[in-house]
């Protein structure tokens, strides 16, 4: 078996999800680091039940409904445009120091990007952080309208690279992936 490609998850993997921090921190002091981590937890929960119901939402709209459940929760009121500042980070994440250098060192061989994200906040997040440049494809599992880690998300990667799954080496930070 010979590695054909590499193909990494976005947030968490290649982007700090906990950079989002910076933002939470300026709009809700002292509960800055809270929101974040609860804001993960249900992005990821939601992402899981909508799968399971048969209940597709983008992960745009997801992450919207995680940060006012988890604001909620914690007792905060958020005006729109706090919500608007705190949502746009995640078109601005932090790449995590050594994934260019790693993506730089892995050159040679097809590189994408498999994501919950969908295709617009990831495209924009290509943009932002000057990331995609680096990458042969970022896919979105938009497609089948269905989270990793649900089969026919993975499937994406050998319909769009041509590469039979044997011979792709997927990279992740998530257990479940």
């Amino acid at each position: 078996m010979a590695i054909e490609a590499f193909v990494f998850d976005a947030y968490g993997t290649l982007f700090d999800v906990q950079s989002v921090s910076q933002i939470t921190n300026i709009e809700f002091p002292q509960h800055g680091e809270l929101i974040t981590q609860v804001w993960r937890l249900k992005q990821l929960e939601y992402t899981w039940l909508r799968t399971l119901m048969h209940s597709y939402k983008s992960f745009w709209e997801i992450s919207e409904d995680a940060l006012i459940f988890t604001l909620n929760a914690i007792g905060q009121e958020a005006s729109p445009a706090q919500i608007e500042r705190i949502m746009d980070k995640y078109l601005n994440l932090d790449p995590y120091p050594d994934a260019i250098d790693a993506l730089t060192a892995l050159k040679g061989v097809p590189l994408a990007i498999l994501s919950n994200g969908n295709q617009e906040a990831l495209d924009a997040l290509m943009q932002n952080t000057g990331l995609g440049k680096h990458l042969d494809a970022v896919i979105s599992i938009d497609k089948v309208r269905k989270f990793k880690p649900h089969p026919e998300a993975y499937e994406l990667v050998e319909a769009r690279l041509n590469v039979k799954p044997e011979n792709v080496m997927f990279v992740s930070s998530n257990a479940f992936d």
